[in-house]
């Protein structure tokens, strides 16, 4: 009687840590999952905000153009009574 006890004993242990075992592999695999899924969205963005899929040259400034700006003399810049 003590041996069927016992045995049974054991396999209860047994059974309760393959539950733990099998609940923290769907924990893992959760987790991995997400982090899988940062990666890629991650990877996504990096593709965006690369510069060298950009042409660039069409918004420089030709700085030869800029002495024909004429300079803005400024008159006065008190804006308090704007926020009266």
């Amino acid at each position: 009687m003590k041996l069927i006890l016992l045995i049974f004993i054991f396999n209860s242990l047994l059974l309760a840590t393959d539950v733990k075992d099998s609940e923290q592999k769907k924990r893992e695999a959760i987790e991995l999952k997400k982090a899988m899924d940062k990666e890629k969205k991650y990877a996504k963005e990096q593709i965006f905000y690369s510069t060298h899929n950009y042409d660039f040259k069409s918004a420089e400034v030709n700085r030869d153009t800029l002495d024909s700006v004429p300079d803005i003399e400024v008159d006065d810049m008190d804006m308090d009574d704007v926020y009266d």
